[in-house]
């Protein structure tokens, strides 16, 4: 009798998790855009070294991406010289936005192209490319969402004082955004200063493996050697200058030109999400520290004016201090934040890191990564990637920016899956994996808005598959195909564009069969 009683209450509960699923997966499947709030934006985007291709044409100088590439450092030893050839086919490429019903494109100026020596002297061509790519965008009903600086620094300026190093760059980066705002901001009404300003100085100037290739022994990625750099303290002067330059350019942008052509700035971070490996407490604050030593790098002056006290505590006097002057100017700096979102890492206390007399900012972050970022689960060929789905990260990301840091506006510019290409040359078009990950994102996106969070817009990356920074082309990441292989560059639709379309066209979030199983496409 007991038996039967035990099996009758686990079947009840067996299907009461059913019945939740199922009503769960219909209200999902309900969920349309207009599900929104008014205003909300759609998009994708990119990034010009990564999409332009022309990486000589028309008056266009090297950047440090040109230099790193053409002596072979990047991955496969591939370059971005042609890329998906934007900057030829970009009306097409318009065409396809607006066929698929974005209501905004992100994408960003190469200073090479636009000022080629960095600065002086502005290229005629480059502006020209510019003007016609925003008026192209507009024509078809599209928002162009410009990013100012996108990791791509004119060689010029890294020869003549080693670029983000010094403070010098500064005063270049606010008259590169001078020539910008002048030049484009009577149609752009949404800028970026800077992508991901908290993960450049790691790459670059910690570990090594990014341009400039700075490091020091006994830090650095494994295998790498680096000429030149100081682990220990460049990363925070670097990001200390980035910081500063996005303050100048955000001052120069409300006192010269925000009042007349009523844009909105901001800036974007990249935005893991930290999750304690275990229950323990050190666990829970070593997450907590990790997202201090990320996002609350850039967000916490942006909000409060100073570092982080966990990263004043940790780093000391390598992490350079902001004058009163600095911190009033950098403290409210931003209209809005982006953030690129891809999951979540999971990370344990590890204190024996501060007990080293030399440190990095890995060390003095003082934790362990548990799992590592695009980390495949499964054994396979290539390099074994795959990002896995956690829209729960997102979530969690958007809470303590509601709570923690006075709920600014947001922007969640980068979002997507990626996969490795067919060795044997193959073309992707069925990504169902791609869809269902957008989705559930998607999905969480509205319910942190329910719940509070001042999201006002969502951006796939990326519209298309382009020359990625760490992988080059062996993990893409677009809901258009590009073939690779062929001398035109051709477009191809995945599936993901239709599913996206779909939606975008006032379609369902996703479809569910009677079964129960959810449908992307």
């Amino acid at each position: 009798m007991e038996q039967s009683c035990g099996s009758s209450s686990r079947l009840r509960f067996l299907l009461a998790v059913l019945l939740f699923e199922l009503v769960s997966a219909a209200a999902a499947a309900a969920i349309t855009r207009d599900d929104f709030p008014e205003g909300f934006v759609f998009g994708a985007g990119s990034s010009a070294y990564q999409v332009e291709g022309a990486w000589a044409e028309d008056g266009k100088k090297p950047s440090i991406w040109d230099t790193y590439t053409h002596q072979g450092y990047a991955f496969d030893h591939a370059t971005a010289d042609v890329a998906a050839d934007q900057y030829h086919k970009y009306k097409e490429d318009v065409r396809l936005m607006h066929e698929m019903g974005l209501d905004a494109y992100r994408f960003s100026i190469s200073w090479s192209r636009l000022i080629p020596d960095g600065r002086g002297a502005v290229n005629p061509k480059g502006l020209e490319y510019y003007n016609n790519l925003i008026d192209e965008l507009l024509k078809h009903g599209i928002q162009p969402h410009t990013t100012i600086y996108h990791f791509d620094l004119p060689q010029a300026l890294q020869d003549e004082y080693n670029g983000l190093l010094s403070p010098r760059v500064i005063e270049d980066f606010t008259s590169f955004a001078d020539v910008c705002f002048r030049s484009f901001g009577d149609r752009v009404k949404q800028w970026t200063t800077v992508n991901e300003p908290n993960i450049e100085p790691l790459g670059g100037y910690d570990m090594g493996y990014l341009p400039p290739r700075r490091c020091s022994s006994p830090f650095g990625f494994p295998g790498i050697t680096c000429a030149e750099g100081n682990s220990t303290t460049e990363p925070y002067v670097v990001a200390h200058h980035l910081l500063l330059a996005h303050a100048s350019m955000v001052s120069l942008y409300r006192r010269k030109y925000q009042a007349v052509q009523g844009g909105r700035i901001g800036i974007t971070l990249l935005a893991w999400w930290y999750e304690p490996a275990t229950t323990k407490p050190e666990d829970v604050a070593a997450a907590e520290r990790m997202n201090d030593f990320t996002l609350g790098w850039f967000l916490h002056p942006l909000v409060y004016g100073d570092y982080p006290p966990v990263m004043k505590r940790n780093a000391r006097s390598k992490l350079p201090a902001l004058t009163a002057k600095e911190s009033a100017r950098v403290r409210g700096s931003f209209d809005f934040v982006g953030i690129n979102q891809y999951g979540a890492i999971y990370v344990a206390d590890d204190p024996s890191q501060l007990k080293r007399e030399l440190r990095d900012y890995s060390a003095d972050e003082a934790t362990k990564y548990i799992t590592q970022p695009f980390e495949s689960s499964r054994h396979q060929s290539g390099l074994g990637l795959r990002n896995h789905d956690a829209p729960w990260a997102l979530r969690k990301l958007l809470e303590p920016l509601q709570t923690k840091y006075a709920n600014p506006p947001v922007v969640i510019y980068e979002n997507g899956a990626g996969h490795e290409p067919d060795p044997s040359g193959g073309l992707l078009y069925d990504d169902e994996f791609r869809s269902h990950f957008l989705q559930v994102y998607i999905e969480a996106a509205l319910q942190s808005i329910r719940n509070g969070s001042d999201v006002g817009g969502y951006f796939v990356w990326s519209f298309m598959d382009v020359f990625e920074y760490i992988f080059a082309y062996q993990f893409q990441f677009g809901l258009i195909g590009v073939d690779y292989g062929a001398e035109g560059r051709t477009r191809y639709a995945r599936s993901s564009a239709r599913w996206y379309a779909g939606f975008l066209h006032g379609g369902e979030l996703r479809t569910v069969a009677p079964d129960g199983s959810r449908a992307s496409s």
